[in-house]
């Protein structure tokens, strides 16, 4: 069987006046490999589409109207264009925390413990539910001043405001984080 692959002299010979004189190729470059594509955020991409057309629909319905205290701050050099963005919901959404239920207490808890979970993940822009106090004794939020005030104390926030009726509304807000 070991006959069967083994070339003859004359087979040899014949390829060697077939091909003619060679010299070897002396190469020192290694070709680069070839970079990975990045994956592209396709939902994300999908909820800014959406943000778009809804601000340029001229549908508005009532009910989406409110009237409350909204919450706005940003901290001394986030640009007003950037801060527009964000009052605007322009910014995607990389998680929400919803505070309906919980107390003084545990909601500060929650909240430290979600914004500084969600900073080390990358996220950029989180939407926290307050709510609007209207199961509350006093109806009145109770959370609203309390994560007004939270908020402004962390310096992992760069800026926050009330969100679009559509998210909560002044039962919500967006919050602007640092990069890592």
């Amino acid at each position: 069987m070991a006959d069967k692959f083994k070339i003859s002299e004359d087979d040899i010979e014949l390829f060697r006046q077939a091909v003619g004189k060679v010299s070897p190729v002396r190469q020192d470059r290694v070709q680069p490999a070839r970079k990975p594509v990045p994956p592209v955020p396709k939902q994300r991409h999908r909820d800014e589409r959406q943000v778009v057309e809804d601000m340029l629909s001229d549908v508005i319905d009532p009910a989406e109207l409110e009237c409350g205290d909204e919450l706005l701050f940003s901290r001394p050099g986030v640009q007003h264009g950037v801060l527009r963005k964000l009052r605007r919901g322009q910014f995607s959404v990389d998680a929400e925390l919803d505070m309906h239920g919980m107390t003084i207490l545990i909601a500060r808890q929650s909240l430290s413990e979600f914004l500084r979970r969600r900073r080390l993940s990358g996220a950029r822009c989180v939407r926290i539910i307050h709510g609007k106090g209207r199961g509350s004794a006093q109806g009145l939020p109770v959370l609203k001043n309390k994560v007004n005030y939270w908020l402004q104390q962390r310096d992992d926030v760069l800026a926050f405001c009330s969100a679009r009726p559509v998210d909560g509304g002044t039962g919500a807000v967006y919050v602007l984080l640092k990069r890592m």
